[in-house]
């Protein structure tokens, strides 16, 4: 499992993320691609970088120079042109998170609805840029979870379209609630709505757990701070994901001269006697015969009565048996609430966290069943509706 690590301790803002992104592999060329599909004014922006010393360490400073002088843009148009882009759904739909996580924290501090929310600073093009092509560089990397360190809270003033505003700004404070901050750092604004709504709409509040660092990306903020360098530190790690070891019995047979209409029966023989699987395959066999490998694989305890099964039942003259070790994830069956009503589901775990949920095949032919639907289209509804649970 790909994770990214953002040690933002110094500070997180939005075109610090994609420097640290691009750092870690992510092409120029590819983002600018990507970013094209917006239906952005023509030649309105050009993407640079450019490298920098912060303290003595190096980095990458990713800069979007505008030629467009609007600066603000309602939350309405920006979702619009998220939806009506060509951009992967993965990274439209991380962009969209950004977003409406700036979009709520906005309606709070004026008082408003959400669907009248007016971006000045971060509806300009250079802070859609570096929302939208954070999203696209995490789905470049594949990074499927993102953790956070404590993010700084800085202090001073800022000047904004809203006049002299308090650091962190407000629309930043709210941002940040549920997060853990520190105060640990000097003066100055260390964390942008850009980079908390970031850290706020993607990152996973369980601690971090150990990993295997693959590569580091060091994005520079635009500031020199005296007192820490103005990095933000991307690590990209593999995560090893826990599961359970157990010894199996793999238990194998070839036949050519079984009539088929007897393996169904077979099947449900086994099964019925305790093996864990049971697998059907086509083979080539001696004398050009076609023919049917059995995969059985069982409990070691239960190995040799399965193995019985196999003679008495089929027209195998032998069973081989092979001891083997397998790796395999928590798993339970629960009922989960959907748009069909209540729907059995297995959950696969790691232990810490859930994995995956996936209806049971049962339930998905019973409501095709039930409502006349094809099986394929109840699926992938029961699909969407557990991954958005």
């Amino acid at each position: 499992m790909k994770i990214l690590y953002l040690d933002c301790q110094a500070g997180i803002a939005g075109d610090m993320t994609v420097a640290a992104l691009l750092e870690l592999g992510v092409p120029l060329t590819y983002l600018e691609t990507e970013l094209a599909k917006l239906a952005l004014p023509a030649d309105s922006f050009r993407l640079t970088t450019e490298q920098v010393r912060r303290g003595g360490i190096a980095g990458t400073r990713f800069i979007v120079d505008t030629t467009e002088e609007q600066s603000h843009r309602h939350y309405a148009e920006i979702c619009r042109l998220l939806a009506e882009s060509g951009i992967s759904p993965l990274a439209r739909e991380m962009a969209e998170n950004i977003f409406a996580c700036l979009a709520a924290a906005e309606a709070k501090v004026h008082g408003v609805a959400v669907n009248e929310v007016h971006f000045h600073e971060v509806g300009a093009i250079d802070a859609i840029v570096d929302i939208v092509g954070a999203a696209i560089c995490l789905d470049w990397l594949g990074v499927e979870a993102i953790y956070a360190a404590p993010l700084p809270l800085g202090s001073g003033w800022i000047e904004s379209a809203h006049g002299r505003l308090p650091v962190p700004a407000p629309a930043t404070m709210e941002l940040l609630q549920g997060l853990t901050v520190h105060t640990q750092i000097g003066p100055g604004e260390r964390v942008t709505p850009t980079g908390a709504a970031i850290v706020a709409a993607l990152a996973c509040r369980e601690p971090l757990p150990a990993f295997v660092a693959l590569g580091v990306g060091h994005g520079a903020g635009s500031k020199d701070f005296p007192d820490t360098p103005n990095l933000l530190r991307a690590v990209l790690g593999e995560r090893q994901i826990a599961a359970d070891r157990d010894e199996v019995v793999v238990l194998e047979t070839h036949l050519d001269d079984l009539s088929p209409a007897v393996l169904g029966y077979v099947m449900e023989q086994l099964l019925a006697a305790g093996a864990l699987d049971v697998a059907y395959g086509q083979l080539q066999m001696k004398k050009n015969r076609p023919g049917i490998r059995v995969t059985v694989i069982a409990p070691p305890d239960q190995a040799e009565a399965l193995a019985r099964v196999l003679l008495a039942e089929t027209t195998a003259l032998g069973v081989r048996f092979q001891p083997m070790q397998r790796l395999v994830l928590a798993r339970a069956e629960e009922l989960r609430e959907t748009s069909f009503g209540p729907v059995r589901v297995k959950v696969a775990t790691d232990g810490a966290r859930i994995l995956r949920v996936t209806p049971e095949y049962d339930e998905c032919r019973r409501l095709a069943q039930e409502r006349k639907q094809p099986l394929q289209e109840i699926s992938k509804v029961l699909e969407r509706e557990l991954h958005q649970q």
